[in-house]
């Protein structure tokens, strides 16, 4: 095949390998940077389990290919934080025990932060929509959703 060398900002340090031109980026970041955060659940933008942020816009990494990510700026769920100092959404996830397995986590935090920086008191309806392309296969969504509004109403009462 035609490989070929690229560079992708990885959650602030660069990551070069070479790639097939088929190589998707959730292979490329779970098999080249080694960040296993990024689940591979469907391979088909059904689950977000993939999501990660390219040049701060989500992005299902199962929809995008590693030279298609050549010279941006990857954020995964690993560069989000760290586990001594959470984000105050994955904060509220943790209160309110709004994941269980885990599978779906990345991605309903990515697409619940997206939200929350383009809607500063959403509703319930505006959450649920926000999330409706991330799959969890367990949880049910109350607690999801409750620790969206959570970190919302936070947000709200520091200002």
């Amino acid at each position: 095949m035609n490989e070929q060398r690229i560079t992708i900002d990885v959650n602030g340090a660069a990551v070069a390998a070479t790639v097939e031109p088929r190589e998707l980026l959730v292979h490329f970041l779970r098999e080249q940077a080694g960040l296993t955060g990024t689940h591979i659940g469907c391979d088909t933008t059904q689950c977000g389990a993939c999501t990660v942020a390219m040049d701060g816009r989500t992005v299902k990494s199962c929809t995008v290919l590693a030279a298609q990510a050549q010279g941006h700026q990857v954020t995964t769920i690993e560069g989000v934080s760290s586990p001594q100092r959470m984000t105050p959404l994955q904060q509220a996830f943790n209160e309110l025990h709004a994941l269980q397995c885990g599978f779906c986590t990345p991605g309903m935090v990515f697409a619940a932060q997206a939200l929350l920086d383009r809607v500063a008191d959403p509703t319930e309806a505006q959450v649920r929509d926000a999330l409706h392309g991330n799959l969890c296969r367990c949880t049910g969504y109350q607690n999801i959703v409750d620790a969206v509004l959570l970190t919302a109403r936070r947000a709200k009462e520091l200002q």
